[in-house]
């Protein structure tokens, strides 16, 4: 795989677990010498929220388009938020081209929360989102519940049955992205 996976930590919220989470396994697809570009919601430029990039999108958003369209796979790593995903990963995928960005485009999720489900909500609700943009879902999902447990201060997990999990996920979906691309 020449083309990287793109991961997505999919909150702007600072100190976010997401992007925690979004470390760890980014250090999985390292290990296994995968290539692999982390993008933070948080570095969202400031002129994509104007009203007029519906229409014409600022410069400083073709850097992240292309990182979208050239990635082999996109992993997004969301938390739950009221029930959902954040609206900033909604409003991320609303400013991407449509409908090259997602098309046939491999993605896989893991969703985190701090209740017992771990974002399985968010997750659900996503797969509805990329699977009307045409891409293909990787059916292996891993959800975090009480993920504020399975961290530590340094943002490593100290649940090795999790971090088993993310790294099998990230094996498995370095196939199925490597399959969905030829």
């Amino acid at each position: 795989m020449t083309s990287p996976i793109l991961l997505i930590s999919g909150s702007n919220r600072p100190g976010a677990n997401a992007l925690r989470i979004a470390k760890v396994i980014e250090a999985h697809y390292v290990a296994q010498g995968v290539p692999v570009d982390l993008y933070n919601l948080m570095d969202m430029p400031a002129e994509i929220f104007s009203p007029t990039s519906y229409a014409t999108k600022p410069p400083s958003w073709e850097p992240i388009q292309q990182r979208v369209l050239s990635a082999a796979g996109l992993h997004v790593i969301t938390p739950e938020y009221n029930g959902s995903f954040p609206g900033v990963l909604k409003y991320f995928v609303d400013m991407l081209k449509f409908p090259e960005s997602f098309e046939r485009k491999p993605v896989a999720f893991v969703g985190e929360a701090a209740g017992a489900w771990g974002g399985l909500r968010a997750v659900e609700q996503l797969q509805l989102v990329f699977g009307y943009r045409n891409a293909y879902v990787f059916p292996d999902r891993v959800f975090i519940p009480g993920v504020n447990g399975k961290l530590n201060a340094e943002g490593k997990i100290t649940d090795a049955d999790l971090d088993k999990r993310l790294k099998t996920q990230v094996t498995a979906f370095t196939k199925f992205a490597t399959t969905m691309s030829q």
